[in-house]
């Protein structure tokens, strides 16, 4: 195969490091098939001339993030990208991994709600529980499961856990002996922000769609792009 690289920017064109934007990059030898490395003295990030396969280009990761926020699928990401499946599956995992969980203030407003779709076939039914803070519309917790009281309660007992002053749901049974009664809500109109987001998040991400063919394969990928979708 011969290697294009009439495309790339060079480093040794722009004399920046691609991570950092310093100009103190240094030569670093070069690799079996003799492509010139470079080291960073400001960042300390090792790179090379130039990226024949473009899964390792420095931008691809916030472009997967950018995709993947728009509603792309894994296939099409992979074609606009011009990587193989495997790999943005891996990244996404790694990216996801990456990302850290929000910090929540004591004594705030949740609203509480709970998706139903699908992991592979209809057969096989998961729910998303998630909590929105009622002021700042920010997702305060996730959680993908089965459709029983355990799935319920891990985002429950998170908010518990922040010691939260309003807890807003709506009238399905199960929650009324997860949360005590006395920050326990039903109220009707207090739920319409998490129940339009609902229509939000299952237009964006066709893997949550009601009526679809495109199922999630696999638990651990719905949750890794459902991370990167809420909080990246």
């Amino acid at each position: 195969m011969i290697e294009d690289d009439s495309k790339c920017i060079k480093v040794s064109d722009t004399g920046i490091c691609p991570f950092c934007y310093s100009d103190k990059i240094i030569k670093n030898g070069t690799t079996k098939t003799k492509k010139q490395q470079y080291v960073c003295k400001k960042c300390y990030r090792r790179f090379l001339d130039f990226y024949t396969y473009k899964a390792y280009l420095p931008n691809i990761n916030s472009l997967i993030i950018q995709f993947t926020k728009e509603g792309l699928g894994i296939r099409s990401t992979a074609r606009v990208l011009r990587i193989s499946t495997t790999t943005l599956l891996k990244k996404i995992i790694i990216i996801a991994e990456q990302i850290k969980l929000p910090i929540l203030s004591l004594g705030k407003t949740y609203e509480l709600d709970e998706m139903r779709f699908f992991i592979r076939k209809k057969s096989n039914p998961m729910w998303l529980v998630y909590a929105i803070h009622k002021t700042t519309k920010e997702v305060a917790g996730f959680y993908v499961g089965r459709t029983n009281n355990k799935t319920l309660n891990t985002v429950v007992k998170t908010l518990l856990n922040a010691e939260a002053k309003k807890i807003y749901t709506d009238k399905l049974r199960n929650y009324q002996y997860l949360i005590p009664k006395e920050i326990h809500s039903t109220k009707r109109y207090e739920t319409n922000f998490i129940e339009r987001n609902n229509l939000s998040i299952r237009t964006h991400l066709k893997r949550l769609s009601r009526r679809t063919i495109c199922f999630s394969k696999s638990l651990k990928i719905t949750t890794a792009v459902l991370k990167i979708y809420f909080w990246s």
